[in-house]
């Protein structure tokens, strides 16, 4: 199903011998929008440590009980590297963790004894070749984002500004952001609202300056179907949406 980042912030966190603290964040793969880890908040449990989560760790997410199923032990999770809240999540540390818990690393393309865990998107794979500083000792992972932190971006369109990033939605089968939800807020004409963009239809990121860049028109963006955050994204919507701007749809790849 298609849900809502900001919906799964705050949910309960059960290993399997126990609960181990709450969702605080997720830290997407920028090349290719898939979620890598979640972040999670322990500080009752493991005060001073940022607790890291494999998405290919979570189960589906119970919505009624607010509740977030972890593949993983307490001792799993507490004897991983250790990691600093305000330290950067490096390549040299995801590979020590990543063995740690017994997982593949992802940006190994698929070898004679499997695929890795959680694979780039349907038709997309990601080799070390295309991963800047994998094992170059450079600190962060320059392809891992923050929700947390890209969620206020400046969204610009073609011909002006269109909103900010309100919130992501995700598929919470493998973890993949289908669609940034913008809140236009006075950068479209009349009242604000909030619209859906797939990543594909954004052209590129500027980072430092908190930006994102699609080339679809303000106008264009202003009568595009509406996106209500107490309603699901089902498929009826999606269909709505790409037959609106003409985009071949994900699902059929």
């Amino acid at each position: 199903m298609l849900r809502s980042i900001r919906e799964l912030r705050g949910y309960t966190l059960k290993a399997k011998d126990g609960a181990v603290g709450r969702c605080k964040d997720f830290l997407f793969d920028d090349a290719e929008w898939t979620i890598r880890y979640m972040v999670a908040d322990t500080r009752k449990w493991l005060p001073g440590r940022k607790v890291l989560i494999p998405a290919a760790s979570l189960g589906e997410p119970d919505w009624q009980a607010d509740l977030l199923h972890v593949a993983l032990t307490r001792d799993q999770i507490k004897g991983a590297p250790a990691l600093d809240e305000d330290e950067p999540v490096s390549r040299q540390y995801e590979e020590a963790f990543l063995e740690h818990i017994g997982l593949p690393v992802y940006w190994v393309p698929a070898g004679p004894l499997g695929p890795h865990a959680f694979p780039a998107q349907p038709g997309k794979t990601a080799g070390s070749e295309d991963r800047p500083n994998a094992g170059s000792g450079v600190r962060g992972d320059p392809h891992l984002r923050s929700c947390a932190e890209v969620t206020g971006y400046e969204v610009s369109g073609a011909d002006g500004r269109i909103g900010r990033i309100g919130d992501f939605i995700v598929g919470d089968e493998r973890w993949i952001l289908r669609y940034i939800v913008v809140d236009t807020g006075s950068g479209l004409p009349g009242p604000g609202r909030r619209i859906l963009l797939a990543p594909d239809w954004l052209t590129g990121f500027e980072w430092a300056r908190g930006e994102a860049r699609t080339d679809l028109t303000v106008d264009r963006v202003q009568t595009c179907p509406d996106y209500n955050p107490a309603e699901p994204v089902n498929r009826a919507y999606e269909e709505r949406l790409y037959d609106y701007y003409g985009r071949p749809v994900y699902w059929d790849k």
